[in-house]
């Protein structure tokens, strides 16, 4: 384990009482460094989060930045901006390395997301999936949990890459994720390779939903109690977790995209990760909550289950088969975040480019 004093309170309860991993929501190293001090033993990350991290230390970045593009001149802005990333990442992951080694693979990983831009093309995510497994011995690599991202999952997978499955907000998605990350376990393991040390993971971006949700009902006029709008990602993840438990799947479905505490406390006692942003860990690890070690396994009121059944996307993503494969890519959270990763890229470029051609 790193050299750090474990702080006490609800996140460290949690994480030496139960079998819920603590995962940080950034490659920060500060905020890394304290969630390990929480119980904290991986960590997350997307393209917005590596942006912002990235533009908020700029008195550290921005000189990597100049010398990333000094050593390469003939790089774009999207090229520069990426190693940044692929750099702040194995640094990340050198700091989570003793956490792995203790856990066998199981935890002490950095997720790395693969460029959005690529959402269309699954040979191209899974090369770059195995690109960045090949960064260091702990990584973990966001796909997106889309028809196009399901075949690039299976395919990264059989090629000895830990996925962490991303841009997935319902029970379907996290199904159909599982079961190919299944699929390319199988084949690896019929090439003849040891798959023990592999860490899959499959997200629910459990705060995303209830986002969308709310959107749903301000817009379609939807009479509802909106206390049960704060349930239903937790729901989502409730049941994903159950099916996983049922049919054995080797990948833990993982919470992440927090909007309230109950995203956490809901979920504590399952074999599963939580990964909440470090301004929700402060939050959490300062209170004086009592942790209930056995909450994954306390259904949802029926009261609130009855309200959100009045929407009809909840029902999409709450029930198996409430969406097919082909339609994981037009639903609502899938389009909203897609774009917002696109964007924070589009971002990173521009950033990039105010520090190697600064304004006249």
């Amino acid at each position: 384990m790193p050299d750090i004093t474990f702080t006490p309170g609800p996140l460290l309860t949690a994480a030496q009482s139960t079998a819920t991993a603590l995962w940080n929501d950034s490659s920060d190293l500060d905020e890394l460094r304290q969630s390990i001090a929480f119980g904290g033993v991986g960590a997350t990350c997307n393209p917005v989060i590596a942006y912002t991290t990235i533009s908020q230390h700029l008195d550290v970045w921005a000189p990597r930045i100049e010398q990333i593009a000094a050593d390469h001149p003939t790089w774009g802005e999207s090229a520069i901006g990426w190693q940044a990333v692929k750099d702040m990442s194995k640094e990340a992951a050198a700091l989570l390395k003793p956490i792995f080694d203790e856990h066998n693979g199981r935890n002490g990983r950095l997720s790395v997301q693969t460029d959005p831009r690529f959402h269309r093309d699954a040979k191209a995510l899974a090369d770059q999936a195995e690109e960045f497994h090949n960064l260091a011995d702990n990584i973990v690599v966001k796909i997106p949990a889309t028809k196009t991202g399901l075949e690039a999952i299976e395919d990264a997978t059989s090629r000895g890459v830990s996925i962490n499955v991303t841009v997935s907000f319902s029970v379907p998605q996290a199904v159909r994720a599982a079961e190919a990350i299944e699929r390319g376990l199988q084949r690896r393991e019929a090439a003849g390779h040891d798959v023990s040390r592999m860490g899959p993971v499959v997200t629910i971006m459990v705060g995303r939903l209830d986002d969308w949700l709310k959107h749903v009902v301000a817009r379609d006029k939807i009479f509802i109690d909106p206390s049960a709008l704060e349930w239903a990602g937790v729901a989502a993840m409730k049941r994903a977790y159950a099916i996983f438990q049922e049919r054995g799947f080797r990948s833990r479905v993982l919470a992440a995209a927090f909007r309230n505490v109950l995203q956490w406390s809901e979920v504590v006692g399952g074999d599963l990760v939580v990964s909440p942003p470090f301004k929700w860990q402060t939050i959490i690890n300062a209170s004086d909550y009592e942790v209930v070690l056995d909450r994954i396994n306390e259904p949802v009121s029926p009261y609130y289950l009855e309200q959100l059944s009045r929407i009809p996307d909840f029902l999409r993503a709450y029930e198996e088969d409430g969406m097919s494969i082909e339609e994981f890519e037009d639903f609502g959270p899938t389009r909203k975040t897609l774009r917002q990763f696109l964007e924070a890229d589009a971002d990173l470029d521009r950033l990039v480019r105010d520090i190697i051609v600064p304004a006249p």
